[in-house]
């Protein structure tokens, strides 16, 4: 079957200042409230507290990633309108959430882990989940301690409840493909490309 290829998925990176500092002390904090590592001084209040920033940072950085997975989703659904591969499939939302998660391409998934992104389901799955939830990140005082620790299971059971909304077509044997860039890798690319264009028609 020939590839059909679909847009490409584009990451865009956002600030935090402080961000990768709190989601290691995070991890620690959470190691040291299992047991697994000493605590120190440290009292069962003050790991708590770091272990919730951090999972805020988490929040943020997954609604982030969630965005340019939904315009991703809503470019792919309008790109492939009169495929003639699609007719009389039922091809919506949840077709392409699907396939992204399930049917991921080989070499996106090489791209993914060669970027340090190894459970890529599970980030992909989240932050659908988290943006099915909230228009924009609300402010920390917004979100209850409770659900920031454990954000990641109502993450999950969000992408679960819009996957089950209505019944969709499984994209994963039409032979779909698609890259995927970080922006500034993209806007090289493009750049390079325009250039050689110009040459070609200069020349």
């Amino acid at each position: 079957m020939n590839k059909k290829t679909l847009p490409p998925l584009i990451l865009h990176p956002f600030a935090d200042a402080g961000g990768p500092d709190k989601l290691v002390e995070s991890s620690r904090a959470s190691l040291m409230l299992q047991g697994l590592l000493p605590s120190g001084e440290r009292s069962t209040e003050e790991l708590d507290r770091l272990l919730i920033d951090g999972r805020f940072c988490e929040v943020r950085m997954l609604f982030y990633v969630g965005k340019d997975l939904v315009r991703w989703i809503e470019q792919s659904l309008d790109h492939v309108q009169g495929w003639p591969e699609f007719n009389g499939l039922n091809v919506r939302f949840q077709s392409f959430a699907a396939f992204l998660v399930q049917h991921t391409p080989l070499p996106v998934q090489a791209k993914l882990r060669k970027w340090g992104v190894s459970d890529y389901k599970a980030i992909f799955t989240r932050a659908l989940g988290l943006n099915s939830l909230f228009a924009d990140i609300p402010d920390r005082e917004m979100l209850s301690d409770e659900f920031l620790r454990n954000y990641y299971r109502y993450a999950d059971q969000m992408f679960l409840c819009r996957q089950s909304q209505s019944p969709f077509s499984d994209l994963g044997d039409l032979g779909l493909d698609f890259d995927i860039y970080a922006s500034g890798e993209y806007s090289r690319m493009l750049e390079q490309e325009w250039s050689a264009s110009e040459r070609a028609i200069e020349g």
